[in-house]
């Protein structure tokens, strides 16, 4: 045989042994998909991962389910997602830790987020809000900033894990302000907001839907949030920049990504399934109430350069906060 035709029959075996042409991704679903969160219950990468499943399973049929797998800020089931089998039946909600934050904050990543991963598409942009403790004597930046020089060691600041949003958040507050902070790492947002809200450590950074009922419950006090603009869902509460914090911006974002070499016919039709998902009267009133913006997604092959790009904006904050190979 010829070698190009004999290149052109492997290529043509190997696609169909492998499942992944055309005719594949029109059978798809055909058993369990499994999205994971990679982080504990009850946090944002949870709550993506629910209304993506509800979407897929009403669109495509088929079974979609959302399994937890926390642990050191989303890099145990990032590095999970990255080994398991690339063949559509595992997905996961990523966002700006895991996809670009990690890359400069560990010496040692045990996965590649440019390398091991196909971007599906991008979720959401989520705005996160400053909150303190009710109790404590607190209501303005320049009341934070009299109690953190007067308190021996100065204050603590909860995160959902080192080198996640909120923990970047907490640190480059710290730096603009020049006072005494130190961070506290958990195991995922529900149990650093629930030390807050209990009075364990008096402030953290955290992601709106997560913060607004035990803001609505008294429990806890909105300072201001890392975005330029005010948000829908917590009126009255003014942007950081706006009272006392110079310059601050940041927020992260949600990404759905499946492993790398995941057939393109698959990653596209969950793509075009999605499509629209931002403009779903459903989604966008829930993100606007939330305190998040839907965002009209790239194709995959454009969210690669957004990935990439991502790691470098992100390494310059990781730097200029110190935090290079700390984890």
């Amino acid at each position: 045989m010829p070698a190009p035709r004999f290149l052109a029959a492997c290529s043509l075996a190997l696609s169909l042994f492998s499942g992944c042409g055309p005719a594949a991704a029109a059978g798809y679903p055909e058993r369990t998909v499994t999205i994971v969160a990679p982080a504990a219950p009850g946090g944002l990468y949870s709550l993506f991962a629910r209304i993506i499943a509800n979407k897929l399973e009403q669109r495509l049929g088929g079974t979609f389910i959302v399994e937890n797998r926390p642990g050191a800020a989303s890099v145990v089931g990032a590095t999970y997602v990255a080994h398991a089998t690339p063949d559509g039946y595992t997905l996961m909600t990523a966002t700006s830790t895991t996809m670009a934050i990690n890359v400069t904050l560990h010496k040692s990543l045990p996965y590649d987020p440019a390398a091991d991963f196909a971007p599906v598409m991008l979720i959401a942009r989520v705005p996160e809000v400053l909150v303190v403790n009710a109790a404590l004597p607190v209501h303005s930046i320049a009341d934070l900033v009299a109690l953190a020089k007067a308190t021996p060691e100065g204050l603590s600041f909860g995160s959902a894990g080192a080198g996640t949003s909120q923990h970047l958040d907490g640190e480059m507050l710290k730096a603009v302000l020049g006072i005494p902070m130190t961070h506290v790492p958990y195991r995922g947002m529900a149990p650093a907001i629930t030390d807050v809200a209990g009075g364990h450590i008096p402030l953290m950074f955290s992601p709106i839907p997560i913060a607004q009922p035990l803001i609505d419950a008294g429990k806890l006090r909105p300072l201001g949030l890392t975005t330029a603009q005010p948000v829908e869902a917590l009126p009255g509460v003014p942007p950081l920049a706006q009272v006392g914090v110079p310059g601050y911006e940041a927020s992260s974002w949600f990404m759905l990504v499946a492993p790398a070499q995941t057939p393109q016919p698959i990653v596209d039709k969950i793509y075009d399934t999605l499509g629209g998902f931002a403009q779903d009267a459903d989604v966008h009133d829930e993100f606007n109430k939330l305190g998040m913006t839907a965002v009209e997604s790239p194709r995959p092959d454009a969210l690669k350069a957004f990935v990439r790009s991502e790691i470098e904006r992100w390494a310059a904050i990781v730097k200029k906060a110190g935090l290079q190979g700390a984890e």
